[in-house]
């Protein structure tokens, strides 16, 4: 006949054994707490289990590689200018692309100035005066279609680079393709990181 008290008592260590290896497994109380993992990013979700590799960053001393028919005087620009990227500079040139015939367009001669070289302004400030007085609806921009360097050089300490753009315009009633080399200028013996627009082409 089985004791009643050393059955409790056999039940009381076996549930003290079990909550140790519990203790033990989720970690102690207190100060130190158990082990957090950091949440998972959404591309570990999206992949599985195996955390995602390290995005490569730029390192900025790190000598850029120039290719393309422009190579030659992109790498003469970057040895005058060792700050210069061809990716900074083509996100600026599409920007200015924008800025400059958003305020041609609106007759903008206060936002163009400080844009375009003094032979440019002069040449857009006497066709915008033209378009007022004839009363012509000017062209907007409707879009963006293609940037590519076109060409590239270092003259003693002026730098060029001219920018091929195609892209879509229209008055509200028609729309047309302009295709045009926009050459920008920079000295950059000087702390001025703008470039000018120092010529308009129409590209062939």
């Amino acid at each position: 006949m089985s004791n009643p008290v050393i059955e409790v008592l056999i039940l009381a260590a076996v549930a003290l054994f079990v909550l140790w290896r519990l203790y033990m497994a989720l970690g102690r109380g207190g100060d130190e707490g158990p082990m957090h993992r950091p949440a998972p990013t959404a591309e570990q979700r999206t992949a599985g289990s195996e955390p995602a590799a390290p995005a490569p960053r730029r390192v900025d001393n790190e000598r850029p590689v120039f290719t393309g028919p422009a190579a030659g005087g992109l790498e003469d620009i970057y040895n005058a200018d060792l700050s210069f990227r061809t990716e900074d500079f083509m996100r600026g040139a599409k920007a200015a692309y924008q800025m400059i015939v958003a305020a041609y367009a609106r007759g903008d001669r206060t936002a163009l100035r400080p844009l375009l070289d003094d032979d440019v302004f002069e040449a857009w400030d006497a066709s915008i005066t033209q378009r007022e007085t004839e009363g012509v609806q000017p062209f907007e921009l409707l879009r963006i279609k293609k940037t590519e360097i076109d060409r590239a050089e270092l003259d003693g300490e002026i730098a060029r680079i001219s920018v091929r753009y195609e892209a879509e315009l229209g008055d509200g009633e028609t729309t047309r393709i302009a295709r045009e080399i926009w050459t920008f200028k920079r000295d950059v013996s000087t702390g001025d990181p703008n470039w000018l627009l120092d010529d308009v082409d129409v590209a062939s």
